[in-house]
C-alpha cells in the first residue's frame, strides 16, 4: 500500500489530502480544503496575487490539519504531489515549492501532476468507476473538453470550446443577471423558479475553415452575447428583467449542448462509457439531463462525487497514485507552467522536464 500527501493550488482553492491505493483502489484518508471564493467575489473573479498569499497562508494549516486528523505523520507517507500546470503560476509556485521541500527534507519522491488529469482522475474516487477506455466530459470555468482516456495515461482530445469555457459563460451570464460569484451555483439557485423553454438561445457552433463544422466542439461567447441582447431588449421596452425565466433557459441550454455533443462523441467513438468532471458537473440540470439521455442510447453514464468536482488535492493525489504505481516520479527541477497540453503529461516525469 502507497500513501501520497497531496497539495492543490491551482486557482483559488488551497488544498492538502492524503490518499492511498490498498487493493488497488484509491482511499480517501483525509482531505481539507480553504476556499477563496468570497473574498474573490469582491472583484467579480480571481486576483492572481490574492490568491498566491493565500495559498502561501493556508497551506501549512491544511497539512497540519490533513495529518492531524488522519493521525497519520510525514514519515508514513510514500511520495508527495503537487499540481503544476496548468494555472496561475504564482499559486502553482506555492505547491509546487511546499511539496518539493517536503520530499527533499524526507527524501520521498514528488510527483508534478497535470491538473486535467487530476480532474479526470475524480471518477477513480467514486465506488464504481468504468474501466479505460472511455470518454470524459470536463466541464468547468476554465475547460470544456472532450477527451478519450486509454489505458497506460494515453489522452485524446476530440473536442473543445474554442472561446469561453462553459463555467465561464455561467460567470459571465451571473454577471449580466446582476447575480453573484462564482455564477454556476448562482445561476442554478435562480433557475430553478425559471422557465427553461423561456428564450430561445443558440447552440453555438464552431465553423470548419472548408465548410460544415466541427462534430464535438463549442462556442459559448455567442450564447452569452445573446443572453445579453436579450437583457437590453427587454430593457428598452421599460420591463421588468425576468432573471428566473433567463438563468433557467441559459442552464437549460449549456446543458442541451454538452449532453448532445458528448453522447454523439461517445457514439462515434464506439465507447459506451461517459465519464462527467468538473466544477460545472455539479449542475444538477447536466446531470440529471445526462443521465436520461445517455440511457436512451445504452451509454453507460458515471459521475464524479459532487465534493470532487470542484478543485481539491484529493483528485490530484488519484492521479499521482496511478502514476506511482508504474513507478513514476518527477525530477526536483521541475517547475511550474501556466498552460500545458495534457497529451504531453507524460513529459513531467522525465529526468529532463520540460519547464
Amino acid at each position: 500500500m502507497s500513501i501520497i500527501l497531496s497539495l492543490e493550488t491551482s486557482c483559488d482553492e488551497s488544498a492538502a489530502a492524503l490518499v492511498s491505493d490498498e487493493k488497488g483502489k484509491v482511499s480517501l484518508i483525509g482531505n481539507e480544503i480553504a476556499s477563496q471564493i468570497d473574498e474573490h467575489a469582491n472583484w467579480g473573479g480571481v486576483v492572481p496575487e490574492i490568491a498566491s498569499r493565500r495559498h502561501l497562508e493556508n497551506l501549512p494549516f491544511l497539512i497540519e490539519e490533513v495529518f492531524a486528523k488522519s493521525k497519520l505523520q510525514i514519515q508514513d507517507i510514500d511520495a508527495v504531489a503537487a499540481t503544476v500546470t496548468p494555472g496561475l503560476a504564482g499559486s502553482l509556485l506555492v505547491g509546487s515549492i511546499t511539496a518539493r521541500t517536503l520530499a527533499n527534507l524526507h527524501q520521498i519522491p514528488f510527483l508534478g501532476i497535470h491538473h486535467l488529469e487530476g480532474h479526470l482522475s475524480s471518477i477513480y474516487l467514486s465506488e464504481n468507476h468504468p474501466k479505460p477506455p472511455f470518454l470524459v466530459l470536463l466541464v468547468s470555468g476554465g475547460h470544456t473538453e472532450l477527451i478519450k482516456v486509454d489505458i497506460q495515461h494515453k489522452y485524446q482530445r476530440l473536442g473543445r470550446s474554442h472561446d469561453d469555457a462553459a463555467g465561464e459563460a455561467f460567470d459571465k451570464v451571473a454577471r449580466l443577471l446582476g447575480l453573484p460569484y462564482p455564477g454556476g451555483p448562482a445561476i442554478q439557485k435562480t433557475a430553478k423558479s425559471g422557465d427553461p423553454k423561456k428564450f430561445f438561445f443558440p447552440k453555438g457552433r464552431v465553423s470548419k475553415p472548408e465548410g460544415g463544422f466541427y462534430p464535438y466542439d463549442f462556442s459559448f461567447s455567442g450564447l452569452k452575447t445573446a443572453v445579453s441582447r436579450q437583457i437590453e431588449k427587454i430593457r428598452s421596452e421599460n420591463k421588468k428583467i425576468p432573471i428566473e425565466d433567463i438563468a433557467a433557459s441559459f442552464e437549460n441550454v449549456v446543458a442541451e449542448v454538452l449532453v448532445e455533443r458528448s453522447l454523439q462523441c461517445a457514439l462515434d467513438q464506439g465507447l459506451n462509457s461517459l465519464v462527467l468532471v468538473g466544477g460545472v458537473a455539479a449542475n444538477v440540470r447536466l446531470r440529471e439531463m445526462m443521465l436520461a439521455k445517455a440511457s436512451e442510447n445504452a451509454i453507460d453514464i458515471a459521475l464524479a462525487p459532487m465534493e470532487f468536482c470542484t478543485d481539491n488535492a484529493a483528485m490530484i493525489g488519484a492521479a499521482a497514485l496511478l502514476r506511482f504505481s508504474s513507478k513514476s516520479q518527477s525530477s526536483m527541477e521541475l517547475g511550474v507552467s501556466a498552460r500545458w497540453p495534457l497529451e504531453k503529461s507524460d513529459l513531467l516525469y522525465e529526468c529532463n522536464p520540460p519547464f
